[in-house]
C-alpha cells in the first residue's frame, strides 16, 4: 500500500475577534458588532473586524470608526480586548494539534496545519468539530497541496465550510480571477500587473518571467509568477513563530501640527520598541518610521543601521533622524518600527504576527 499523501490545511477562525464578544456577551448575536480602538465611533481609530451583519452594511477591517458608524449606526461598537482574544486563541491552538497533525500558528485566528492522509476532509471536519466543542467558535478550513493554495481555499469555504484546491483544479478555479484575489497580492501589486497587461490569474502566470522580473525585482517577479500557479512552500513548521520585527503605532485623536509634537511622540514610540526588542535578546538592523498625513495620505520611510545593535538609544536616533525628514504638514498617525536579526535555526518564511506590523 502507498503511503498517504501530505497535505496542507488552513485554519481560519470566522469572524473571530466578533465571535469572541458575541461568546462573552450572547444578546449581540445576529446585531452588527464592530471592534476596533476604545471602541468609540466618535474617536479616530478603525475597525479591527465587524460581524457578518456589520460586513452586510459595508463594514470592514481597516475603515475608519467614524465611517463604520455611518455605515451602520446601529451596530455594537466595542473596544479591542488583546489579552481576551490571545487566551482564546491559545486554547484554539492547543486544540488543532494532535498525533500525526502540525500546527504552525499564523496569528490569534488562522494557523496552517501539516498531515499525511487518505482524507484531509475527514481532518478538516474533524478539526472544525474540536475547535467548535473547545471554545463554541467555528472555523472554515482551505485544504490544498501548497500552502498558497490552502490558504486561498479558505475563502471559499467561508462560512464554516471546507474547500479543496490542489494543482488539478487551480485553474478551473482561479484562471479567470483578478491577480488581487491571490494570496500576497494588494492593490499597488496588482496595479502594476495591470501596466504590464497582465489582470487575471491565468495571465501572471503565463507572463513571461524576464518581464515580471524587470517590473518587480528577481526574488519577487519569479515569486509572482510561481503564485500564478499556485506555488509556493509546502512545509508545515511548527516550531515557535520567531517575529522579524516589533512595531508600535499611534493614531492621535488630534493631529499633531509642530515638528516638536511629532519629535516627542516618534521618541515615545521609539523607546517602547525598544523594550520590545530587548525582551527577544535580538540586535536591530533596521528601523522604520511610517507617517500618516492628515487627512489620510500614508508614508512610510526607512534606514539599515550602520551595523547591527541592541543600543536602544541608537534605535530612537535613528527613529529621530527619520522623523527629521518629514513634511511640515499635520500628522494623525505615528509609527515605529524595529527589523531584527534573525537566529539562524529562525522560519524562512514570513508569517503573520499578532501584534501589528508597520
Amino acid at each position: 500500500m502507498s503511503a498517504p499523501r501530505p497535505w496542507v490545511l488552513h485554519v481560519d477562525l470566522d469572524q473571530f475577534v466578533a465571535a469572541v464578544e458575541v461568546l462573552r456577551r450572547p444578546e449581540l448575536a445576529g446585531r452588527p458588532v464592530v471592534v476596533g480602538g476604545r471602541g468609540d465611533p466618535t474617536e479616530r481609530g478603525v475597525v479591527s473586524t465587524a460581524s457578518y451583519e456589520a460586513r452586510e452594511l459595508g463594514v470592514h477591517s481597516g475603515l475608519p470608526l467614524r465611517v463604520a458608524v455611518r455605515k451602520a449606526p446601529d451596530a455594537v461598537f466595542l473596544p479591542v480586548d488583546g489579552p481576551a482574544y490571545e487566551a482564546v486563541s491559545d486554547e484554539v491552538m492547543t486544540t488543532l494539534r494532535g498525533p500525526g497533525v502540525l500546527v504552525e500558528v499564523l496569528g490569534w485566528d488562522e494557523a496552517f496545519l501539516g498531515a499525511a492522509t487518505d482524507d484531509p476532509e475527514a481532518l478538516a471536519r474533524a478539526a472544525q468539530d474540536a475547535v467548535l466543542a473547545a471554545t463554541h467558535l467555528h472555523c472554515s478550513v482551505g485544504i490544498g497541496d501548497t500552502k498558497v493554495r490552502a490558504k486561498i481555499a479558505t475563502g471559499f469555504g467561508k462560512p464554516a465550510g471546507i474547500f479543496r484546491l490542489t494543482a488539478e483544479n487551480w485553474f478551473d478555479v482561479m484562471g479567470e480571477r483578478p491577480t488581487i484575489e491571490l494570496w500576497g497580492v494588494g492593490t499597488k501589486v496588482s496595479r502594476r500587473l495591470a501596466g504590464l497587461g497582465v489582470r487575471t490569474v491565468a495571465e501572471l502566470a503565463a507572463a513571461p518571467t524576464d518581464a515580471l522580473v524587470a517590473e518587480f525585482g528577481p526574488r519577487m517577479g519569479v515569486w509572482y509568477h510561481e503564485l500564478g500557479h499556485g506555488l509556493g512552500p509546502t512545509t508545515v513548521d511548527d516550531r515557535p513563530w520567531v517575529p522579524r520585527g516589533h512595531s508600535r503605532e499611534t493614531t492621535f485623536q488630534q493631529n499633531l501640527t509642530t515638528p516638536e509634537q511629532v519629535r516627542d511622540a516618534v521618541g515615545e514610540l521609539a523607546r517602547a520598541v525598544v523594550t520590545d526588542t530587548v525582551e527577544d535578546g535580538r540586535e536591530v538592523l533596521r528601523v522604520a518610521l511610517k507617517v500618516r498625513y492628515a487627512p489620510f495620505e500614508t508614508k512610510v520611510v526607512s534606514r539599515k543601521l550602520a551595523a547591527p545593535t541592541r543600543d536602544g538609544a541608537e534605535v530612537e536616533r535613528a527613529a529621530l533622524a527619520l522623523a527629521e525628514g518629514l513634511e511640515e504638514r499635520e500628522v494623525r498617525l505615528l509609527g515605529v518600527r524595529a527589523e531584527m536579526v534573525m537566529p539562524d535555526d529562525a522560519d524562512p518564511a514570513e508569517r503573520t504576527p499578532v501584534r501589528g506590523r508597520i
